[in-house]
């Protein structure tokens, strides 16, 4: 399995401390009823299951400062989202918001099977959020309470890109210097905190097969848009970065709307509240 392999020489070799245990933690499941397998989730410490859901076009790896701080007291499941990450990418799979929640739905009974536990609490990040919300409402009674990180795709409605052009984009995104200001964007000081370590692992999962097929077909699905209300009747939290440069504007405005005094806003942070502050983003969960 190819994708195993750039995730093992990963483990092995980024030059993020961080990285490399949270990649080296990682299992490898078959998930019943879900061809394509098997997908690739990190395990980590010890506790009440939790369960943490990745941004677009991303990776488990995003966790890698959080993940230390949370393990002495909860057990961590950290999965790539379907099409994303180091997952498996099979021909004609459902590349879509419904392809990711069908995985979800998946990993999550297999991670009450292996927990034993009734619930699970549910963290996302991004594009996270909104698949944490649709997930959080198709299983009411087996998620205990949720925290959205700077959500994405919460408020607005899916727009699907057109054939050819999500093909196009999905290589402009592959091109390093794309890459390269998109990882800055996400910081909240990109000068003093992106250096190579974290521009490797911004790209590392660039490596694994049909990358780019996967990405141009969740855009031209449209991806998730509009998936806030109703908001799920679960405990809600909410963390978001006063320097998030990319959710801002409109969307940002309309979201934080919808989401009022679940919100709590962090100074010095960017889009990526678990990267910029993770000890804030702790103590919000352990409460």
């Amino acid at each position: 399995m190819a994708e195993r392999q750039v995730l093992e020489q990963a483990a092995a070799r980024l030059l993020d401390p961080q990285a490399r245990t949270i990649a080296a933690a990682v299992q490898w499941w078959d998930l019943p009823g879900l061809g394509g397998g098997p997908w690739p989730v990190a395990v980590l410490g010890q506790g009440d299951p939790v369960l943490l859901l990745h941004g677009f076009d991303s990776s488990h790896l995003e966790f890698r400062r959080l993940a230390p701080l949370l393990a002495p007291q909860a057990q961590l499941f950290i999965p790539d989202l379907y099409g994303f990450g180091f997952c498996p990418r099979p021909a004609g799979g459902n590349y879509s918001p419904d392809g990711v929640l069908d995985h979800l739905e998946a990993l999550l009974d297999a991670v009450l099977a292996r927990s034993g536990a009734e619930q699970v609490g549910l963290m996302g990040a991004s594009m996270g959020g909104s698949a944490a919300v649709e997930l959080a409402r198709r299983r009411p009674d087996q998620i205990s309470r949720l925290l959205l990180l700077a959500p994405a795709g919460l408020t607005g409605k899916p727009m699907p890109v057109p054939p050819v052009l999500n093909q196009l984009g999905a290589r402009f995104l592959a091109l390093p210097a794309i890459r390269r200001g998109l990882c800055r964007s996400a910081f909240a000081q990109p000068d003093r905190d992106v250096g190579p370590a974290e521009l490797e692992i911004a790209s590392v999962h660039l490596a694994c097969p049909n990358w780019a097929p996967a990405l141009a077909a969740f855009a031209g699905s449209g991806g998730f848009g509009g998936c806030g209300l109703p908001l799920p009747s679960q405990p809600l939290s909410v963390l978001w970065g006063a320097n998030d440069r990319i959710l801002r504007g409109a969307p940002r405005r309309e979201a934080q709307a919808l989401l009022g005094d679940c919100i709590e806003e962090l100074s010095d942070c960017g889009h990526l509240p678990h990267i910029d502050q993770p000890q804030r983003v702790a103590e919000v969960w352990l409460g």
